[in-house]
């Protein structure tokens, strides 16, 4: 049922993407307009000439809920691994729906997301509570990555 869900997740995220240029768009920078692709063998998020790349003001709050949920859930010492994993799913399916970006910084936010899904799919899929502390702390570090490399 999980992959079914994972599966689901991944083809709304494809669909959502691939109909950002029926929405409207906001160009931030100098960014060029480029084809949409996903190239899951550059993995490497890069910066936008040395600077954050800009993210929609609609999908940046719902990053950082996710992160609230996370660091909420390591402050408290909360043991409920699973309920975490489906309120970052949830985070998730929010964000892709809200995907409204084209370009190169859409790219590269889709390398931090399609390793970011990973991490929550492998806390949703864990039976050990000490090995899914260590992914809750993935999870942690994915969000810092977030901040890292967009704004």
């Amino acid at each position: 049922m999980r992959k079914v869900i994972v599966f689901g997740i991944g083809i709304m995220l494809l669909w959502s993407c691939n109909n950002s240029t029926e929405k409207s768009t906001k160009h931030q920078g100098t960014e060029s307009q480029t084809e949409h692709h996903h190239d899951e063998s550059s993995e490497a998020i890069e910066l936008n000439n040395g600077e954050k790349w800009l993210v929609n003001e609609e999908m940046n709050p719902i990053v950082l809920k996710g992160e609230e949920l996370v660091n909420t859930y390591i402050k408290a010492g909360k043991t409920d691994y699973k309920t975490l994993s489906e309120q970052i799913k949830d985070q998730n399916s929010k964000l892709i729906k809200s995907c409204t970006m084209d370009g190169i910084s859409h790219d590269e936010l889709h390398k931090w997301l399609h390793t970011h899904l990973e991490i929550v799919k492998a806390l949703g899929n864990e039976t050990d509570a000490t090995k899914a502390n260590e992914i809750v702390l993935q999870l942690q570090h994915s969000y810092q990555n977030y901040h890292k490399y967009f704004n």
